[in-house]
């Protein structure tokens, strides 16, 4: 049974939040896995150092897109620091687990997160 999804991943697979892009994103961030396949770009828009709005589209598995889905809901809000601290663990926690073999996808939501927040600040210096 460890290799079957929850019903939280099914369902954020199935329903996914903050799904889109951002037109004028203040930062965008693109990580993907060569060996899977899975590609994902996170967009951020950010407003006194917090995420003011944030939209994902990620071409992947249902691991790869419920992760996404939750990564985004976790650090929706949150500071900019506060969201850099986002693990994978915390990504699979929050989705009730993930087969040990799709644990690479809740890393990739959080690397994607990184790269925005890096992406925005880099512009910010500008």
């Amino acid at each position: 049974m460890k290799d079957m999804y929850t019903e939280k991943v099914l369902d954020h697979f199935r329903n996914p939040r903050n799904i889109g892009e951002i037109k004028d994103a203040d930062g965008i961030g693109t990580v993907g896995n060569p060996v899977c396949g899975d590609v994902m770009t996170i967009y951020i828009k950010v407003k006194n150092d917090i995420i003011e709005d944030i939209k994902f589209k990620t071409y992947g598995c249902a691991a790869a897109i419920a992760s996404s889905s939750i990564a985004t809901e976790l650090v929706k809000g949150k500071t900019l620091d506060e969201a850099l601290k986002l693990t994978r663990n915390d990504v699979a926690e929050e989705l009730g687990g993930l087969p040990a073999y799709k644990m690479h996808c809740s890393n990739l939501a959080a690397d994607a997160i990184c790269k925005a927040i890096k992406d925005y600040k880099k512009k910010k210096n500008k």
